[in-house]
């Protein structure tokens, strides 16, 4: 026998850019003071801070207070003037630097053409160590360089007034000689601190002032001739009109002048370029328009930029970040491949539509092939590809194999095509008006193995809907087995029914107030339950969901045809937000709503997450239980309605106890095949009002899980048999 080797599962990051190691282009880093919070800084965020990718103000954690108007400011503790440069290097790498593969280390008095900078950067290899910036004139020997490699010869640094350009790399090599670079960065001045910090960890041997032929120009205000001049006649200077750097800035309103002009300089930039013949896709476009950018007959920008492909069809929408990007889809006329971007299931057959779209979109390719290569003909697909944007429609990418000649001299040439299905007519679909004032009536049913968790959350909805008077009624379902008592101390409701009579008392001034309505199960639902067994089921009917329409059935009479109803169940937590969109989502006559709640893991004992009540939706600590229909909210009318369509298809209405069997009988006999749930009747039932399933971050499930191994119960090891009826 060979012998077999057992692969572990790879696990993959959660987005394609993490895996491949794309980063974001560039940071900066700039250091402020609390004087300058709401000028300098200010004006320097207005003007730059759209333009990059990441923007961060360093000062004193004892200058921090709450009115400032940016938010994205980091205080540190330490005093110590000649420490601060290398705290912020530390900032940067413990939380920035596999995000970013350049950083620029400014003070707060430096304008930054943010534009041209990254420009700049695109043409930049990152598999080097960079340190760029103007030169910066170091201190004498003798003032205490140290034995670091310092001396007469270390004296080319980098400027921090025109700022200082470092590669990801060179901050990595910073922050792992930290200790080092704080013993010998004991001058005032923090160009010296800093270069000097560069030149030990990275061996830079100094300031780069260019770089694989690309240069970064910095332009100082300060020196004579410059000083008090006008802006417009500093343009006339290529130095100034090159420079992604200007320092010091005088005032904060010289921030907006200069972002004004560069703004201004680069648009007529773009404008000449798109004009100029032979400049690519520009040139046919504007052939014949050669009037001066300042006449009035100069073409507009709109002219050039608007222009797409195809004519009167949104562009493809720009994602604003690296998370947003749209995925093309692979696939064929059967089949596709990663559906959804899902990794668990590479291959996933096309539903009918999809099939018959597709089929569609290669026959209009093939009719405009024949047209455009009359001797070719079609011998295959290749490869296609889809993709679908909100703002434009659906585009393909097709890869035709197209057959030249016949017999022997044939041979196939790959031709690529481009098809795109526009979205028709948007039209806003009309929909009736709700307010947030409508009144809920809750119904949690509860097992008698549930009452633990149902005491759990009546204590829940006195803490979030009583005592702050929330406009809801929770009604309680108990469902008592065949054979158990409902009175007396044997009663296993006898603590819920307590707590809801004093609840009720406590907050009758309120009109908030809990009831309950007995059902008794039949023989067949009255065995023992093993609660452990239960908690493994989707549902919290377990193998039973369709006791949900029992349940319903038997509690709407007590509550009328008007009511807003959510049913609920006793493991589930919730915030106010819910209960708002709950009104919000729930139309009368034309929505139903059923959101879809995050199943938390039980993290204390998995101990694969951090246990955490208020935790964010995340995939290391749950999922969104798609399979999960317990919640689900309607009027009681539509409700109503729906039952009575698919009444005469086999699906009775339970109007007491005793009729529970007949719902429950398989459903070759009975029911509708397929419907399992209150939403599986609505899909059946094709009532006429709508069904909105939605993700709901504030709907949690995973508390009677966590309850259940909390009381030193334990899980079976296998699945039960029988899942899913």
């Amino acid at each position: 026998m060979s012998e077999i080797n057992w692969v572990k599962n790879v696990i993959r990051p959660r987005y394609y850019s993490s895996e491949l190691g794309i980063r974001e282009k560039l940071f900066i880093g700039v250091m402020t003071s609390q004087e300058h919070i709401n000028s300098f800084a200010t004006a320097f965020n207005r003007t730059t801070a759209h333009l990059v990718n990441k923007i961060k103000f360093f000062i004193y954690a004892d200058s921090v207070k709450t009115n400032y108007k940016l938010k994205n400011i980091v205080g540190f503790a330490d005093t110590h003037e000649n420490r601060r440069p290398f705290h912020v290097i530390k900032y940067i790498a413990d939380n920035y630097l596999e995000e970013y593969d350049y950083f620029l280390l400014v003070p707060d008095n430096v304008y930054v053409d943010a534009r041209k900078l990254s420009a700049l950067l695109y043409h930049m290899s990152i598999t080097f160590d960079l340190y760029m910036g103007g030169t910066h004139i170091g201190v004498p020997s003798s003032e205490g360089d140290g034995p670091a490699g310092s001396g007469s010869g270390d004296r080319n640094y980098c400027s921090l007034e025109a700022g200082i350009l470092l590669s990801s790399s060179v901050i990595r090599k910073m922050r792992n000689n930290l200790d080092r670079c704080v013993r010998i960065g004991i001058t005032g001045d923090h160009s010296v601190n800093i270069g000097r910090c560069v030149k030990y960890a990275s061996h830079v041997p100094g300031c780069q002032e260019s770089f694989q032929g690309m240069r970064q120009y910095s332009y100082a205000l300060n020196t004579p001739g410059r000083q008090r001049r006008d802006f417009s006649e500093l343009a006339k200077e290529e130095a100034f009109r090159n420079a992604s750097t200007v320092y010091p800035v005088p005032t904060p309103e010289d921030f907006y002048r200069l972002h004004a002009y560069y703004s201004k300089y680069l648009s007529k930039s773009s404008l000449v370029s798109a004009a100029t013949p032979g400049d690519g896709a520009g040139a046919g476009l504007c052939a014949g328009s050669r009037s001066p950018i300042g006449s009035p007959t100069a073409a507009s920008p709109t002219r050039y930029f608007e222009i797409r492909w195809p004519l009167g069809v949104p562009p493809p929408s720009a994602p604003e970040t690296r998370h947003d990007i749209l995925i093309w889809q692979m696939l064929n006329e059967t089949h596709s491949y990663l559906p959804n971007g899902n990794v668990e299931h590479a291959v996933a057959p096309l539903t009918r539509i999809e099939a018959l779209d597709f089929a569609k979109v290669l026959e209009i390719a093939l009719q405009y092939a024949a047209l455009k290569h009359p001797g070719l003909s079609y011998h295959s697909l290749h490869t296609a590809y889809r993709k679908f944007d909100a703002t434009r429609g659906m585009d393909y990418q097709l890869h035709l194999n197209l057959q030249k000649g016949s017999g022997r001299r044939r041979r196939l040439l790959l031709k690529s095509f481009e098809v795109v299905k526009p979205l028709g007519r948007v039209e806003v679909v009309p929909s009736p008006y709700v307010t947030e004032s409508t009144r809920i009536a809750i119904l949690v049913p509860a097992f008698e193995h549930q009452v633990p968790d149902a005491l759990e959350f009546v204590a829940q909805y006195e803490r979030l809907c009583m005592q702050n008077q929330d406009n809801t009624f929770l009604l309680l379902i108990f469902l008592y087995r065949l054979d158990s008592p409902s009175k007396g101390d044997e009663d296993p409701f006898k603590g819920l029914k307590t707590l809801a009579l004093d609840l009720s008392s406590k907050y009758k001034t309120d009109g908030s107030r809990i009831a309950w309505v007995s059902i008794r199960l039949p023989e067949q639902l009255s065995e023992a339950v093993r609660p452990e067994d239960w908690l493994l089921h989707a549902s919290m009917y377990g193998p039973k969901q369709l006791l949900s329409l029992v349940v319903a059935d038997l509690a709407l009479p007590k509550l009328g045809l008007e009511s807003l109803v959510l049913l609920a169940t006793p493991g589930m937590s919730f915030k106010a937000d819910f209960l708002n969109r709950v009104r919000m989502n729930t139309i009368q006559g034309f929505q139903v709503y059923a959101p879809i709640g995050f199943q938390m893991y039980p993290c204390r004992w998995a101990q694969f997450c951090k246990e955490c009540e208020a935790c964010d939706v995340a995939q290391s600590s749950g999922y969104f239980d798609r399979h999960n229909h317990d919640v689900i909210a309607f009027y009681s009318r539509d409700y109503v309605q729906a039952r009575k369509l698919l009444h005469p298809q086999g699906l009775p209405i339970i109007r007491s106890d005793l009729d529970i069997d007949q719902l429950l009988e398989p459903a070759s006999q009975s029911r509708p095949e397929g419907v399992e749930s209150i939403l599986d009747m609505f899909v059946a039932a094709q009532h006429s009002v709508h069904i909105l399933r939605g993700v709901e971050p504030n709907l949690r499930f995973g508390h009677d899980v966590r309850n259940h191994l909390g009381r030193g119960s334990t899980l079976p090891e296998q699945l039960p048999e029988q899942i899913i009826q």
